[in-house]
């Protein structure tokens, strides 16, 4: 009876390093996320000392270099720590996904050295944690028609405008902010919350999604700082996107993540749960879902360490992340669905993860890009014709 979820010895793939990175992961995820996580998600409350404990495993800058207190580490370990994150929660890995993917990547890229030498190594340690505004009220998927401004006024930045649905928002020591300057050119600011005139967050509540992650909106009325704060090497919005690219990387692994818990409590559940006499892991439609489950888990395990592969001969392409992000996603979705059906009455209980990963699925599906517009990257990039 093969009831692992590595149907096809993926395993084999990786480095001592690698599997140790992902176990260690995943032990930490047991032992401290799992027992507390649905509390946190009935009370729609974060931990304090999840950040603390992500810094201490390499949650942070797992892949900036280490001159920078980064840990030098390659995709494919990046992408089996996500991974294993997710498999607690969604609001873990979206803890170390912003700090990594979104706001340590965008200093790592278009930071000065002087901008790196003195966020990054906080970052790593988990001294500051971050936050990366770039969608607004009225743009998400046309974010480059954003509203949100600045000028340089004598030695300092004055920025108006909001970003809205923000992770880590009400949190966040440092924010990575993209507005448009009086040239019309995208750029990245860096934002000390602590250092900032006029400047308000909003927690936005009554969440039925993405419950034990603080999301929140970020406004600025004529705020101030220092003109040193400019991510001077960030020149358009394909700079935000490329950042963007690395937190969909993420989002693939993690939602992964996802599918295979819904994938082990449902196959559990279906050989202890005895109706007519039997397991119901006897009858032949049970059988049918898991069967059509691992397949599809094994598919999207495939494609994610072919990305991983790519991403670290810097092979990868825009599209290719998107198809994995769209394709993981639905993947965990649909699992998740038949996880669900699988375990009855008691799916939709606390006592099982599945509505919960349920809930956090419905924002991953439009998180970073929706299921539609990353169908028509992927679109796009077959026809040569752009349909957005």
């Amino acid at each position: 009876m093969k009831q692992h979820t590595d149907y096809y010895d993926i395993d084999s793939y990786f480095t001592e390093e690698q599997l140790l990175i992902r176990n260690a992961t995943r032990a930490w995820v047991h032992r401290d996320i799992k027992p507390t996580i649905e509390y946190y998600t009935q009370t729609a409350s974060t931990s304090k000392d999840w950040s603390k404990q992500l810094a201490a495993i390499g949650g942070y800058g797992l892949i900036i270099p280490t001159e920078y207190g980064g840990f030098g580490m390659d995709y494919l370990s990046y992408g089996l720590m996500m991974q294993e994150l997710e498999r607690g929660d969604t609001a873990i890995r979206v803890m170390s996904s912003i700090q990594t993917s979104l706001v340590m990547y965008s200093i790592w890229q278009f930071g000065s050295e002087e901008q790196k030498q003195k966020y990054l190594p906080l970052l790593a340690s988990g001294e500051l944690l971050g936050s990366f505004g770039l969608t607004e009220p009225n743009f998400g998927s046309n974010a480059s028609d954003m509203h949100c401004n600045f000028k340089i006024v004598e030695d300092k930045i004055i920025i108006n405008g909001s970003k809205l649905w923000i992770g880590n928002a009400s949190h966040a020591d440092i924010a990575i902010v993209w507005a448009k300057n009086e040239q019309n050119k995208v750029q990245g600011i860096i934002v000390e919350t602590a250092n900032i005139s006029n400047f308000t967050t909003a927690k936005i509540e009554n969440k039925w999604s993405f419950r034990a992650s603080n999301t929140g909106e970020l406004t600025f009325d004529n705020s101030a700082l220092d003109k040193g704060q400019l991510l001077e090497k960030s020149a358009s919005i394909k700079d935000a996107y490329s950042c963007l690219n690395i937190g969909r990387y993420a989002v693939a692994w993690g939602s992964l993540g996802i599918a295979l818990d819904c994938y082990e409590t449902a196959l559990q559940y279906a050989n202890e749960r005895i109706q007519f006499g039997k397991p119901i892991a006897s009858y032949q439609l049970i059988q049918k879902k898991l069967a059509e489950m691992i397949t599809e888990i094994t598919k999207a395990q495939l494609l994610s360490y072919q990305l991983a592969v790519l991403m670290d001969a810097q092979k990868a392409t825009h599209a290719q992340i998107s198809m994995a992000k769209r394709n993981n996603v639905a993947m965990a979705q649909e699992v998740a669905k038949e996880a669900r059906q699988i375990l009855g009455g008691m799916g939709i209980t606390g006592e099982y993860p599945i509505m919960r990963h349920l809930m956090n699925l419905e924002t991953l599906i439009t998180y970073q890009g929706t299921h539609e517009m990353h169908l028509l990257i992927t679109g796009k990039d077959i026809t040569g014709i752009n349909a957005i």
